[in-house]
């Protein structure tokens, strides 16, 4: 046991290593994945606005597929998506010509 006091101790509520949350992928357990109909993306970039994993790539301004690694399947993505581009499909189903 240490004999640290109160004072010895990092303070509580404080993010010490900001941009840590890379080191940790979180992409492992999802159940849904989104899958891209680049025919009907507008670019708008709404779902990388809204993803709050940062999954959602750019690619030169445009929207350059779903880092899957990050992506839990939360599905935001797909809700507001304004052409309805984005569809979130089982993970255990492959999608041929996905993004």
């Amino acid at each position: 046991m240490s004999n640290e006091g109160w004072k010895d101790l990092a303070p509580g509520g404080l993010i010490q290593d900001a941009g840590n949350s890379a080191e940790y992928e979180t992409g492992g357990w999802r159940a849904l994945r989104p899958i891209t109909d680049m025919d009907k993306c507008t670019d708008c970039m709404l779902c990388h606005i809204y993803c709050p994993d940062s999954a959602m790539l750019l690619k030169d301004g445009k929207h350059g597929g779903v880092d899957l690694r990050y992506c839990k399947g939360c599905g935001i993505c797909a809700q507001i998506c304004p052409p309805k581009a984005i569809t979130m499909v089982m993970e255990a189903e492959p999608k041929e010509g996905a993004k």
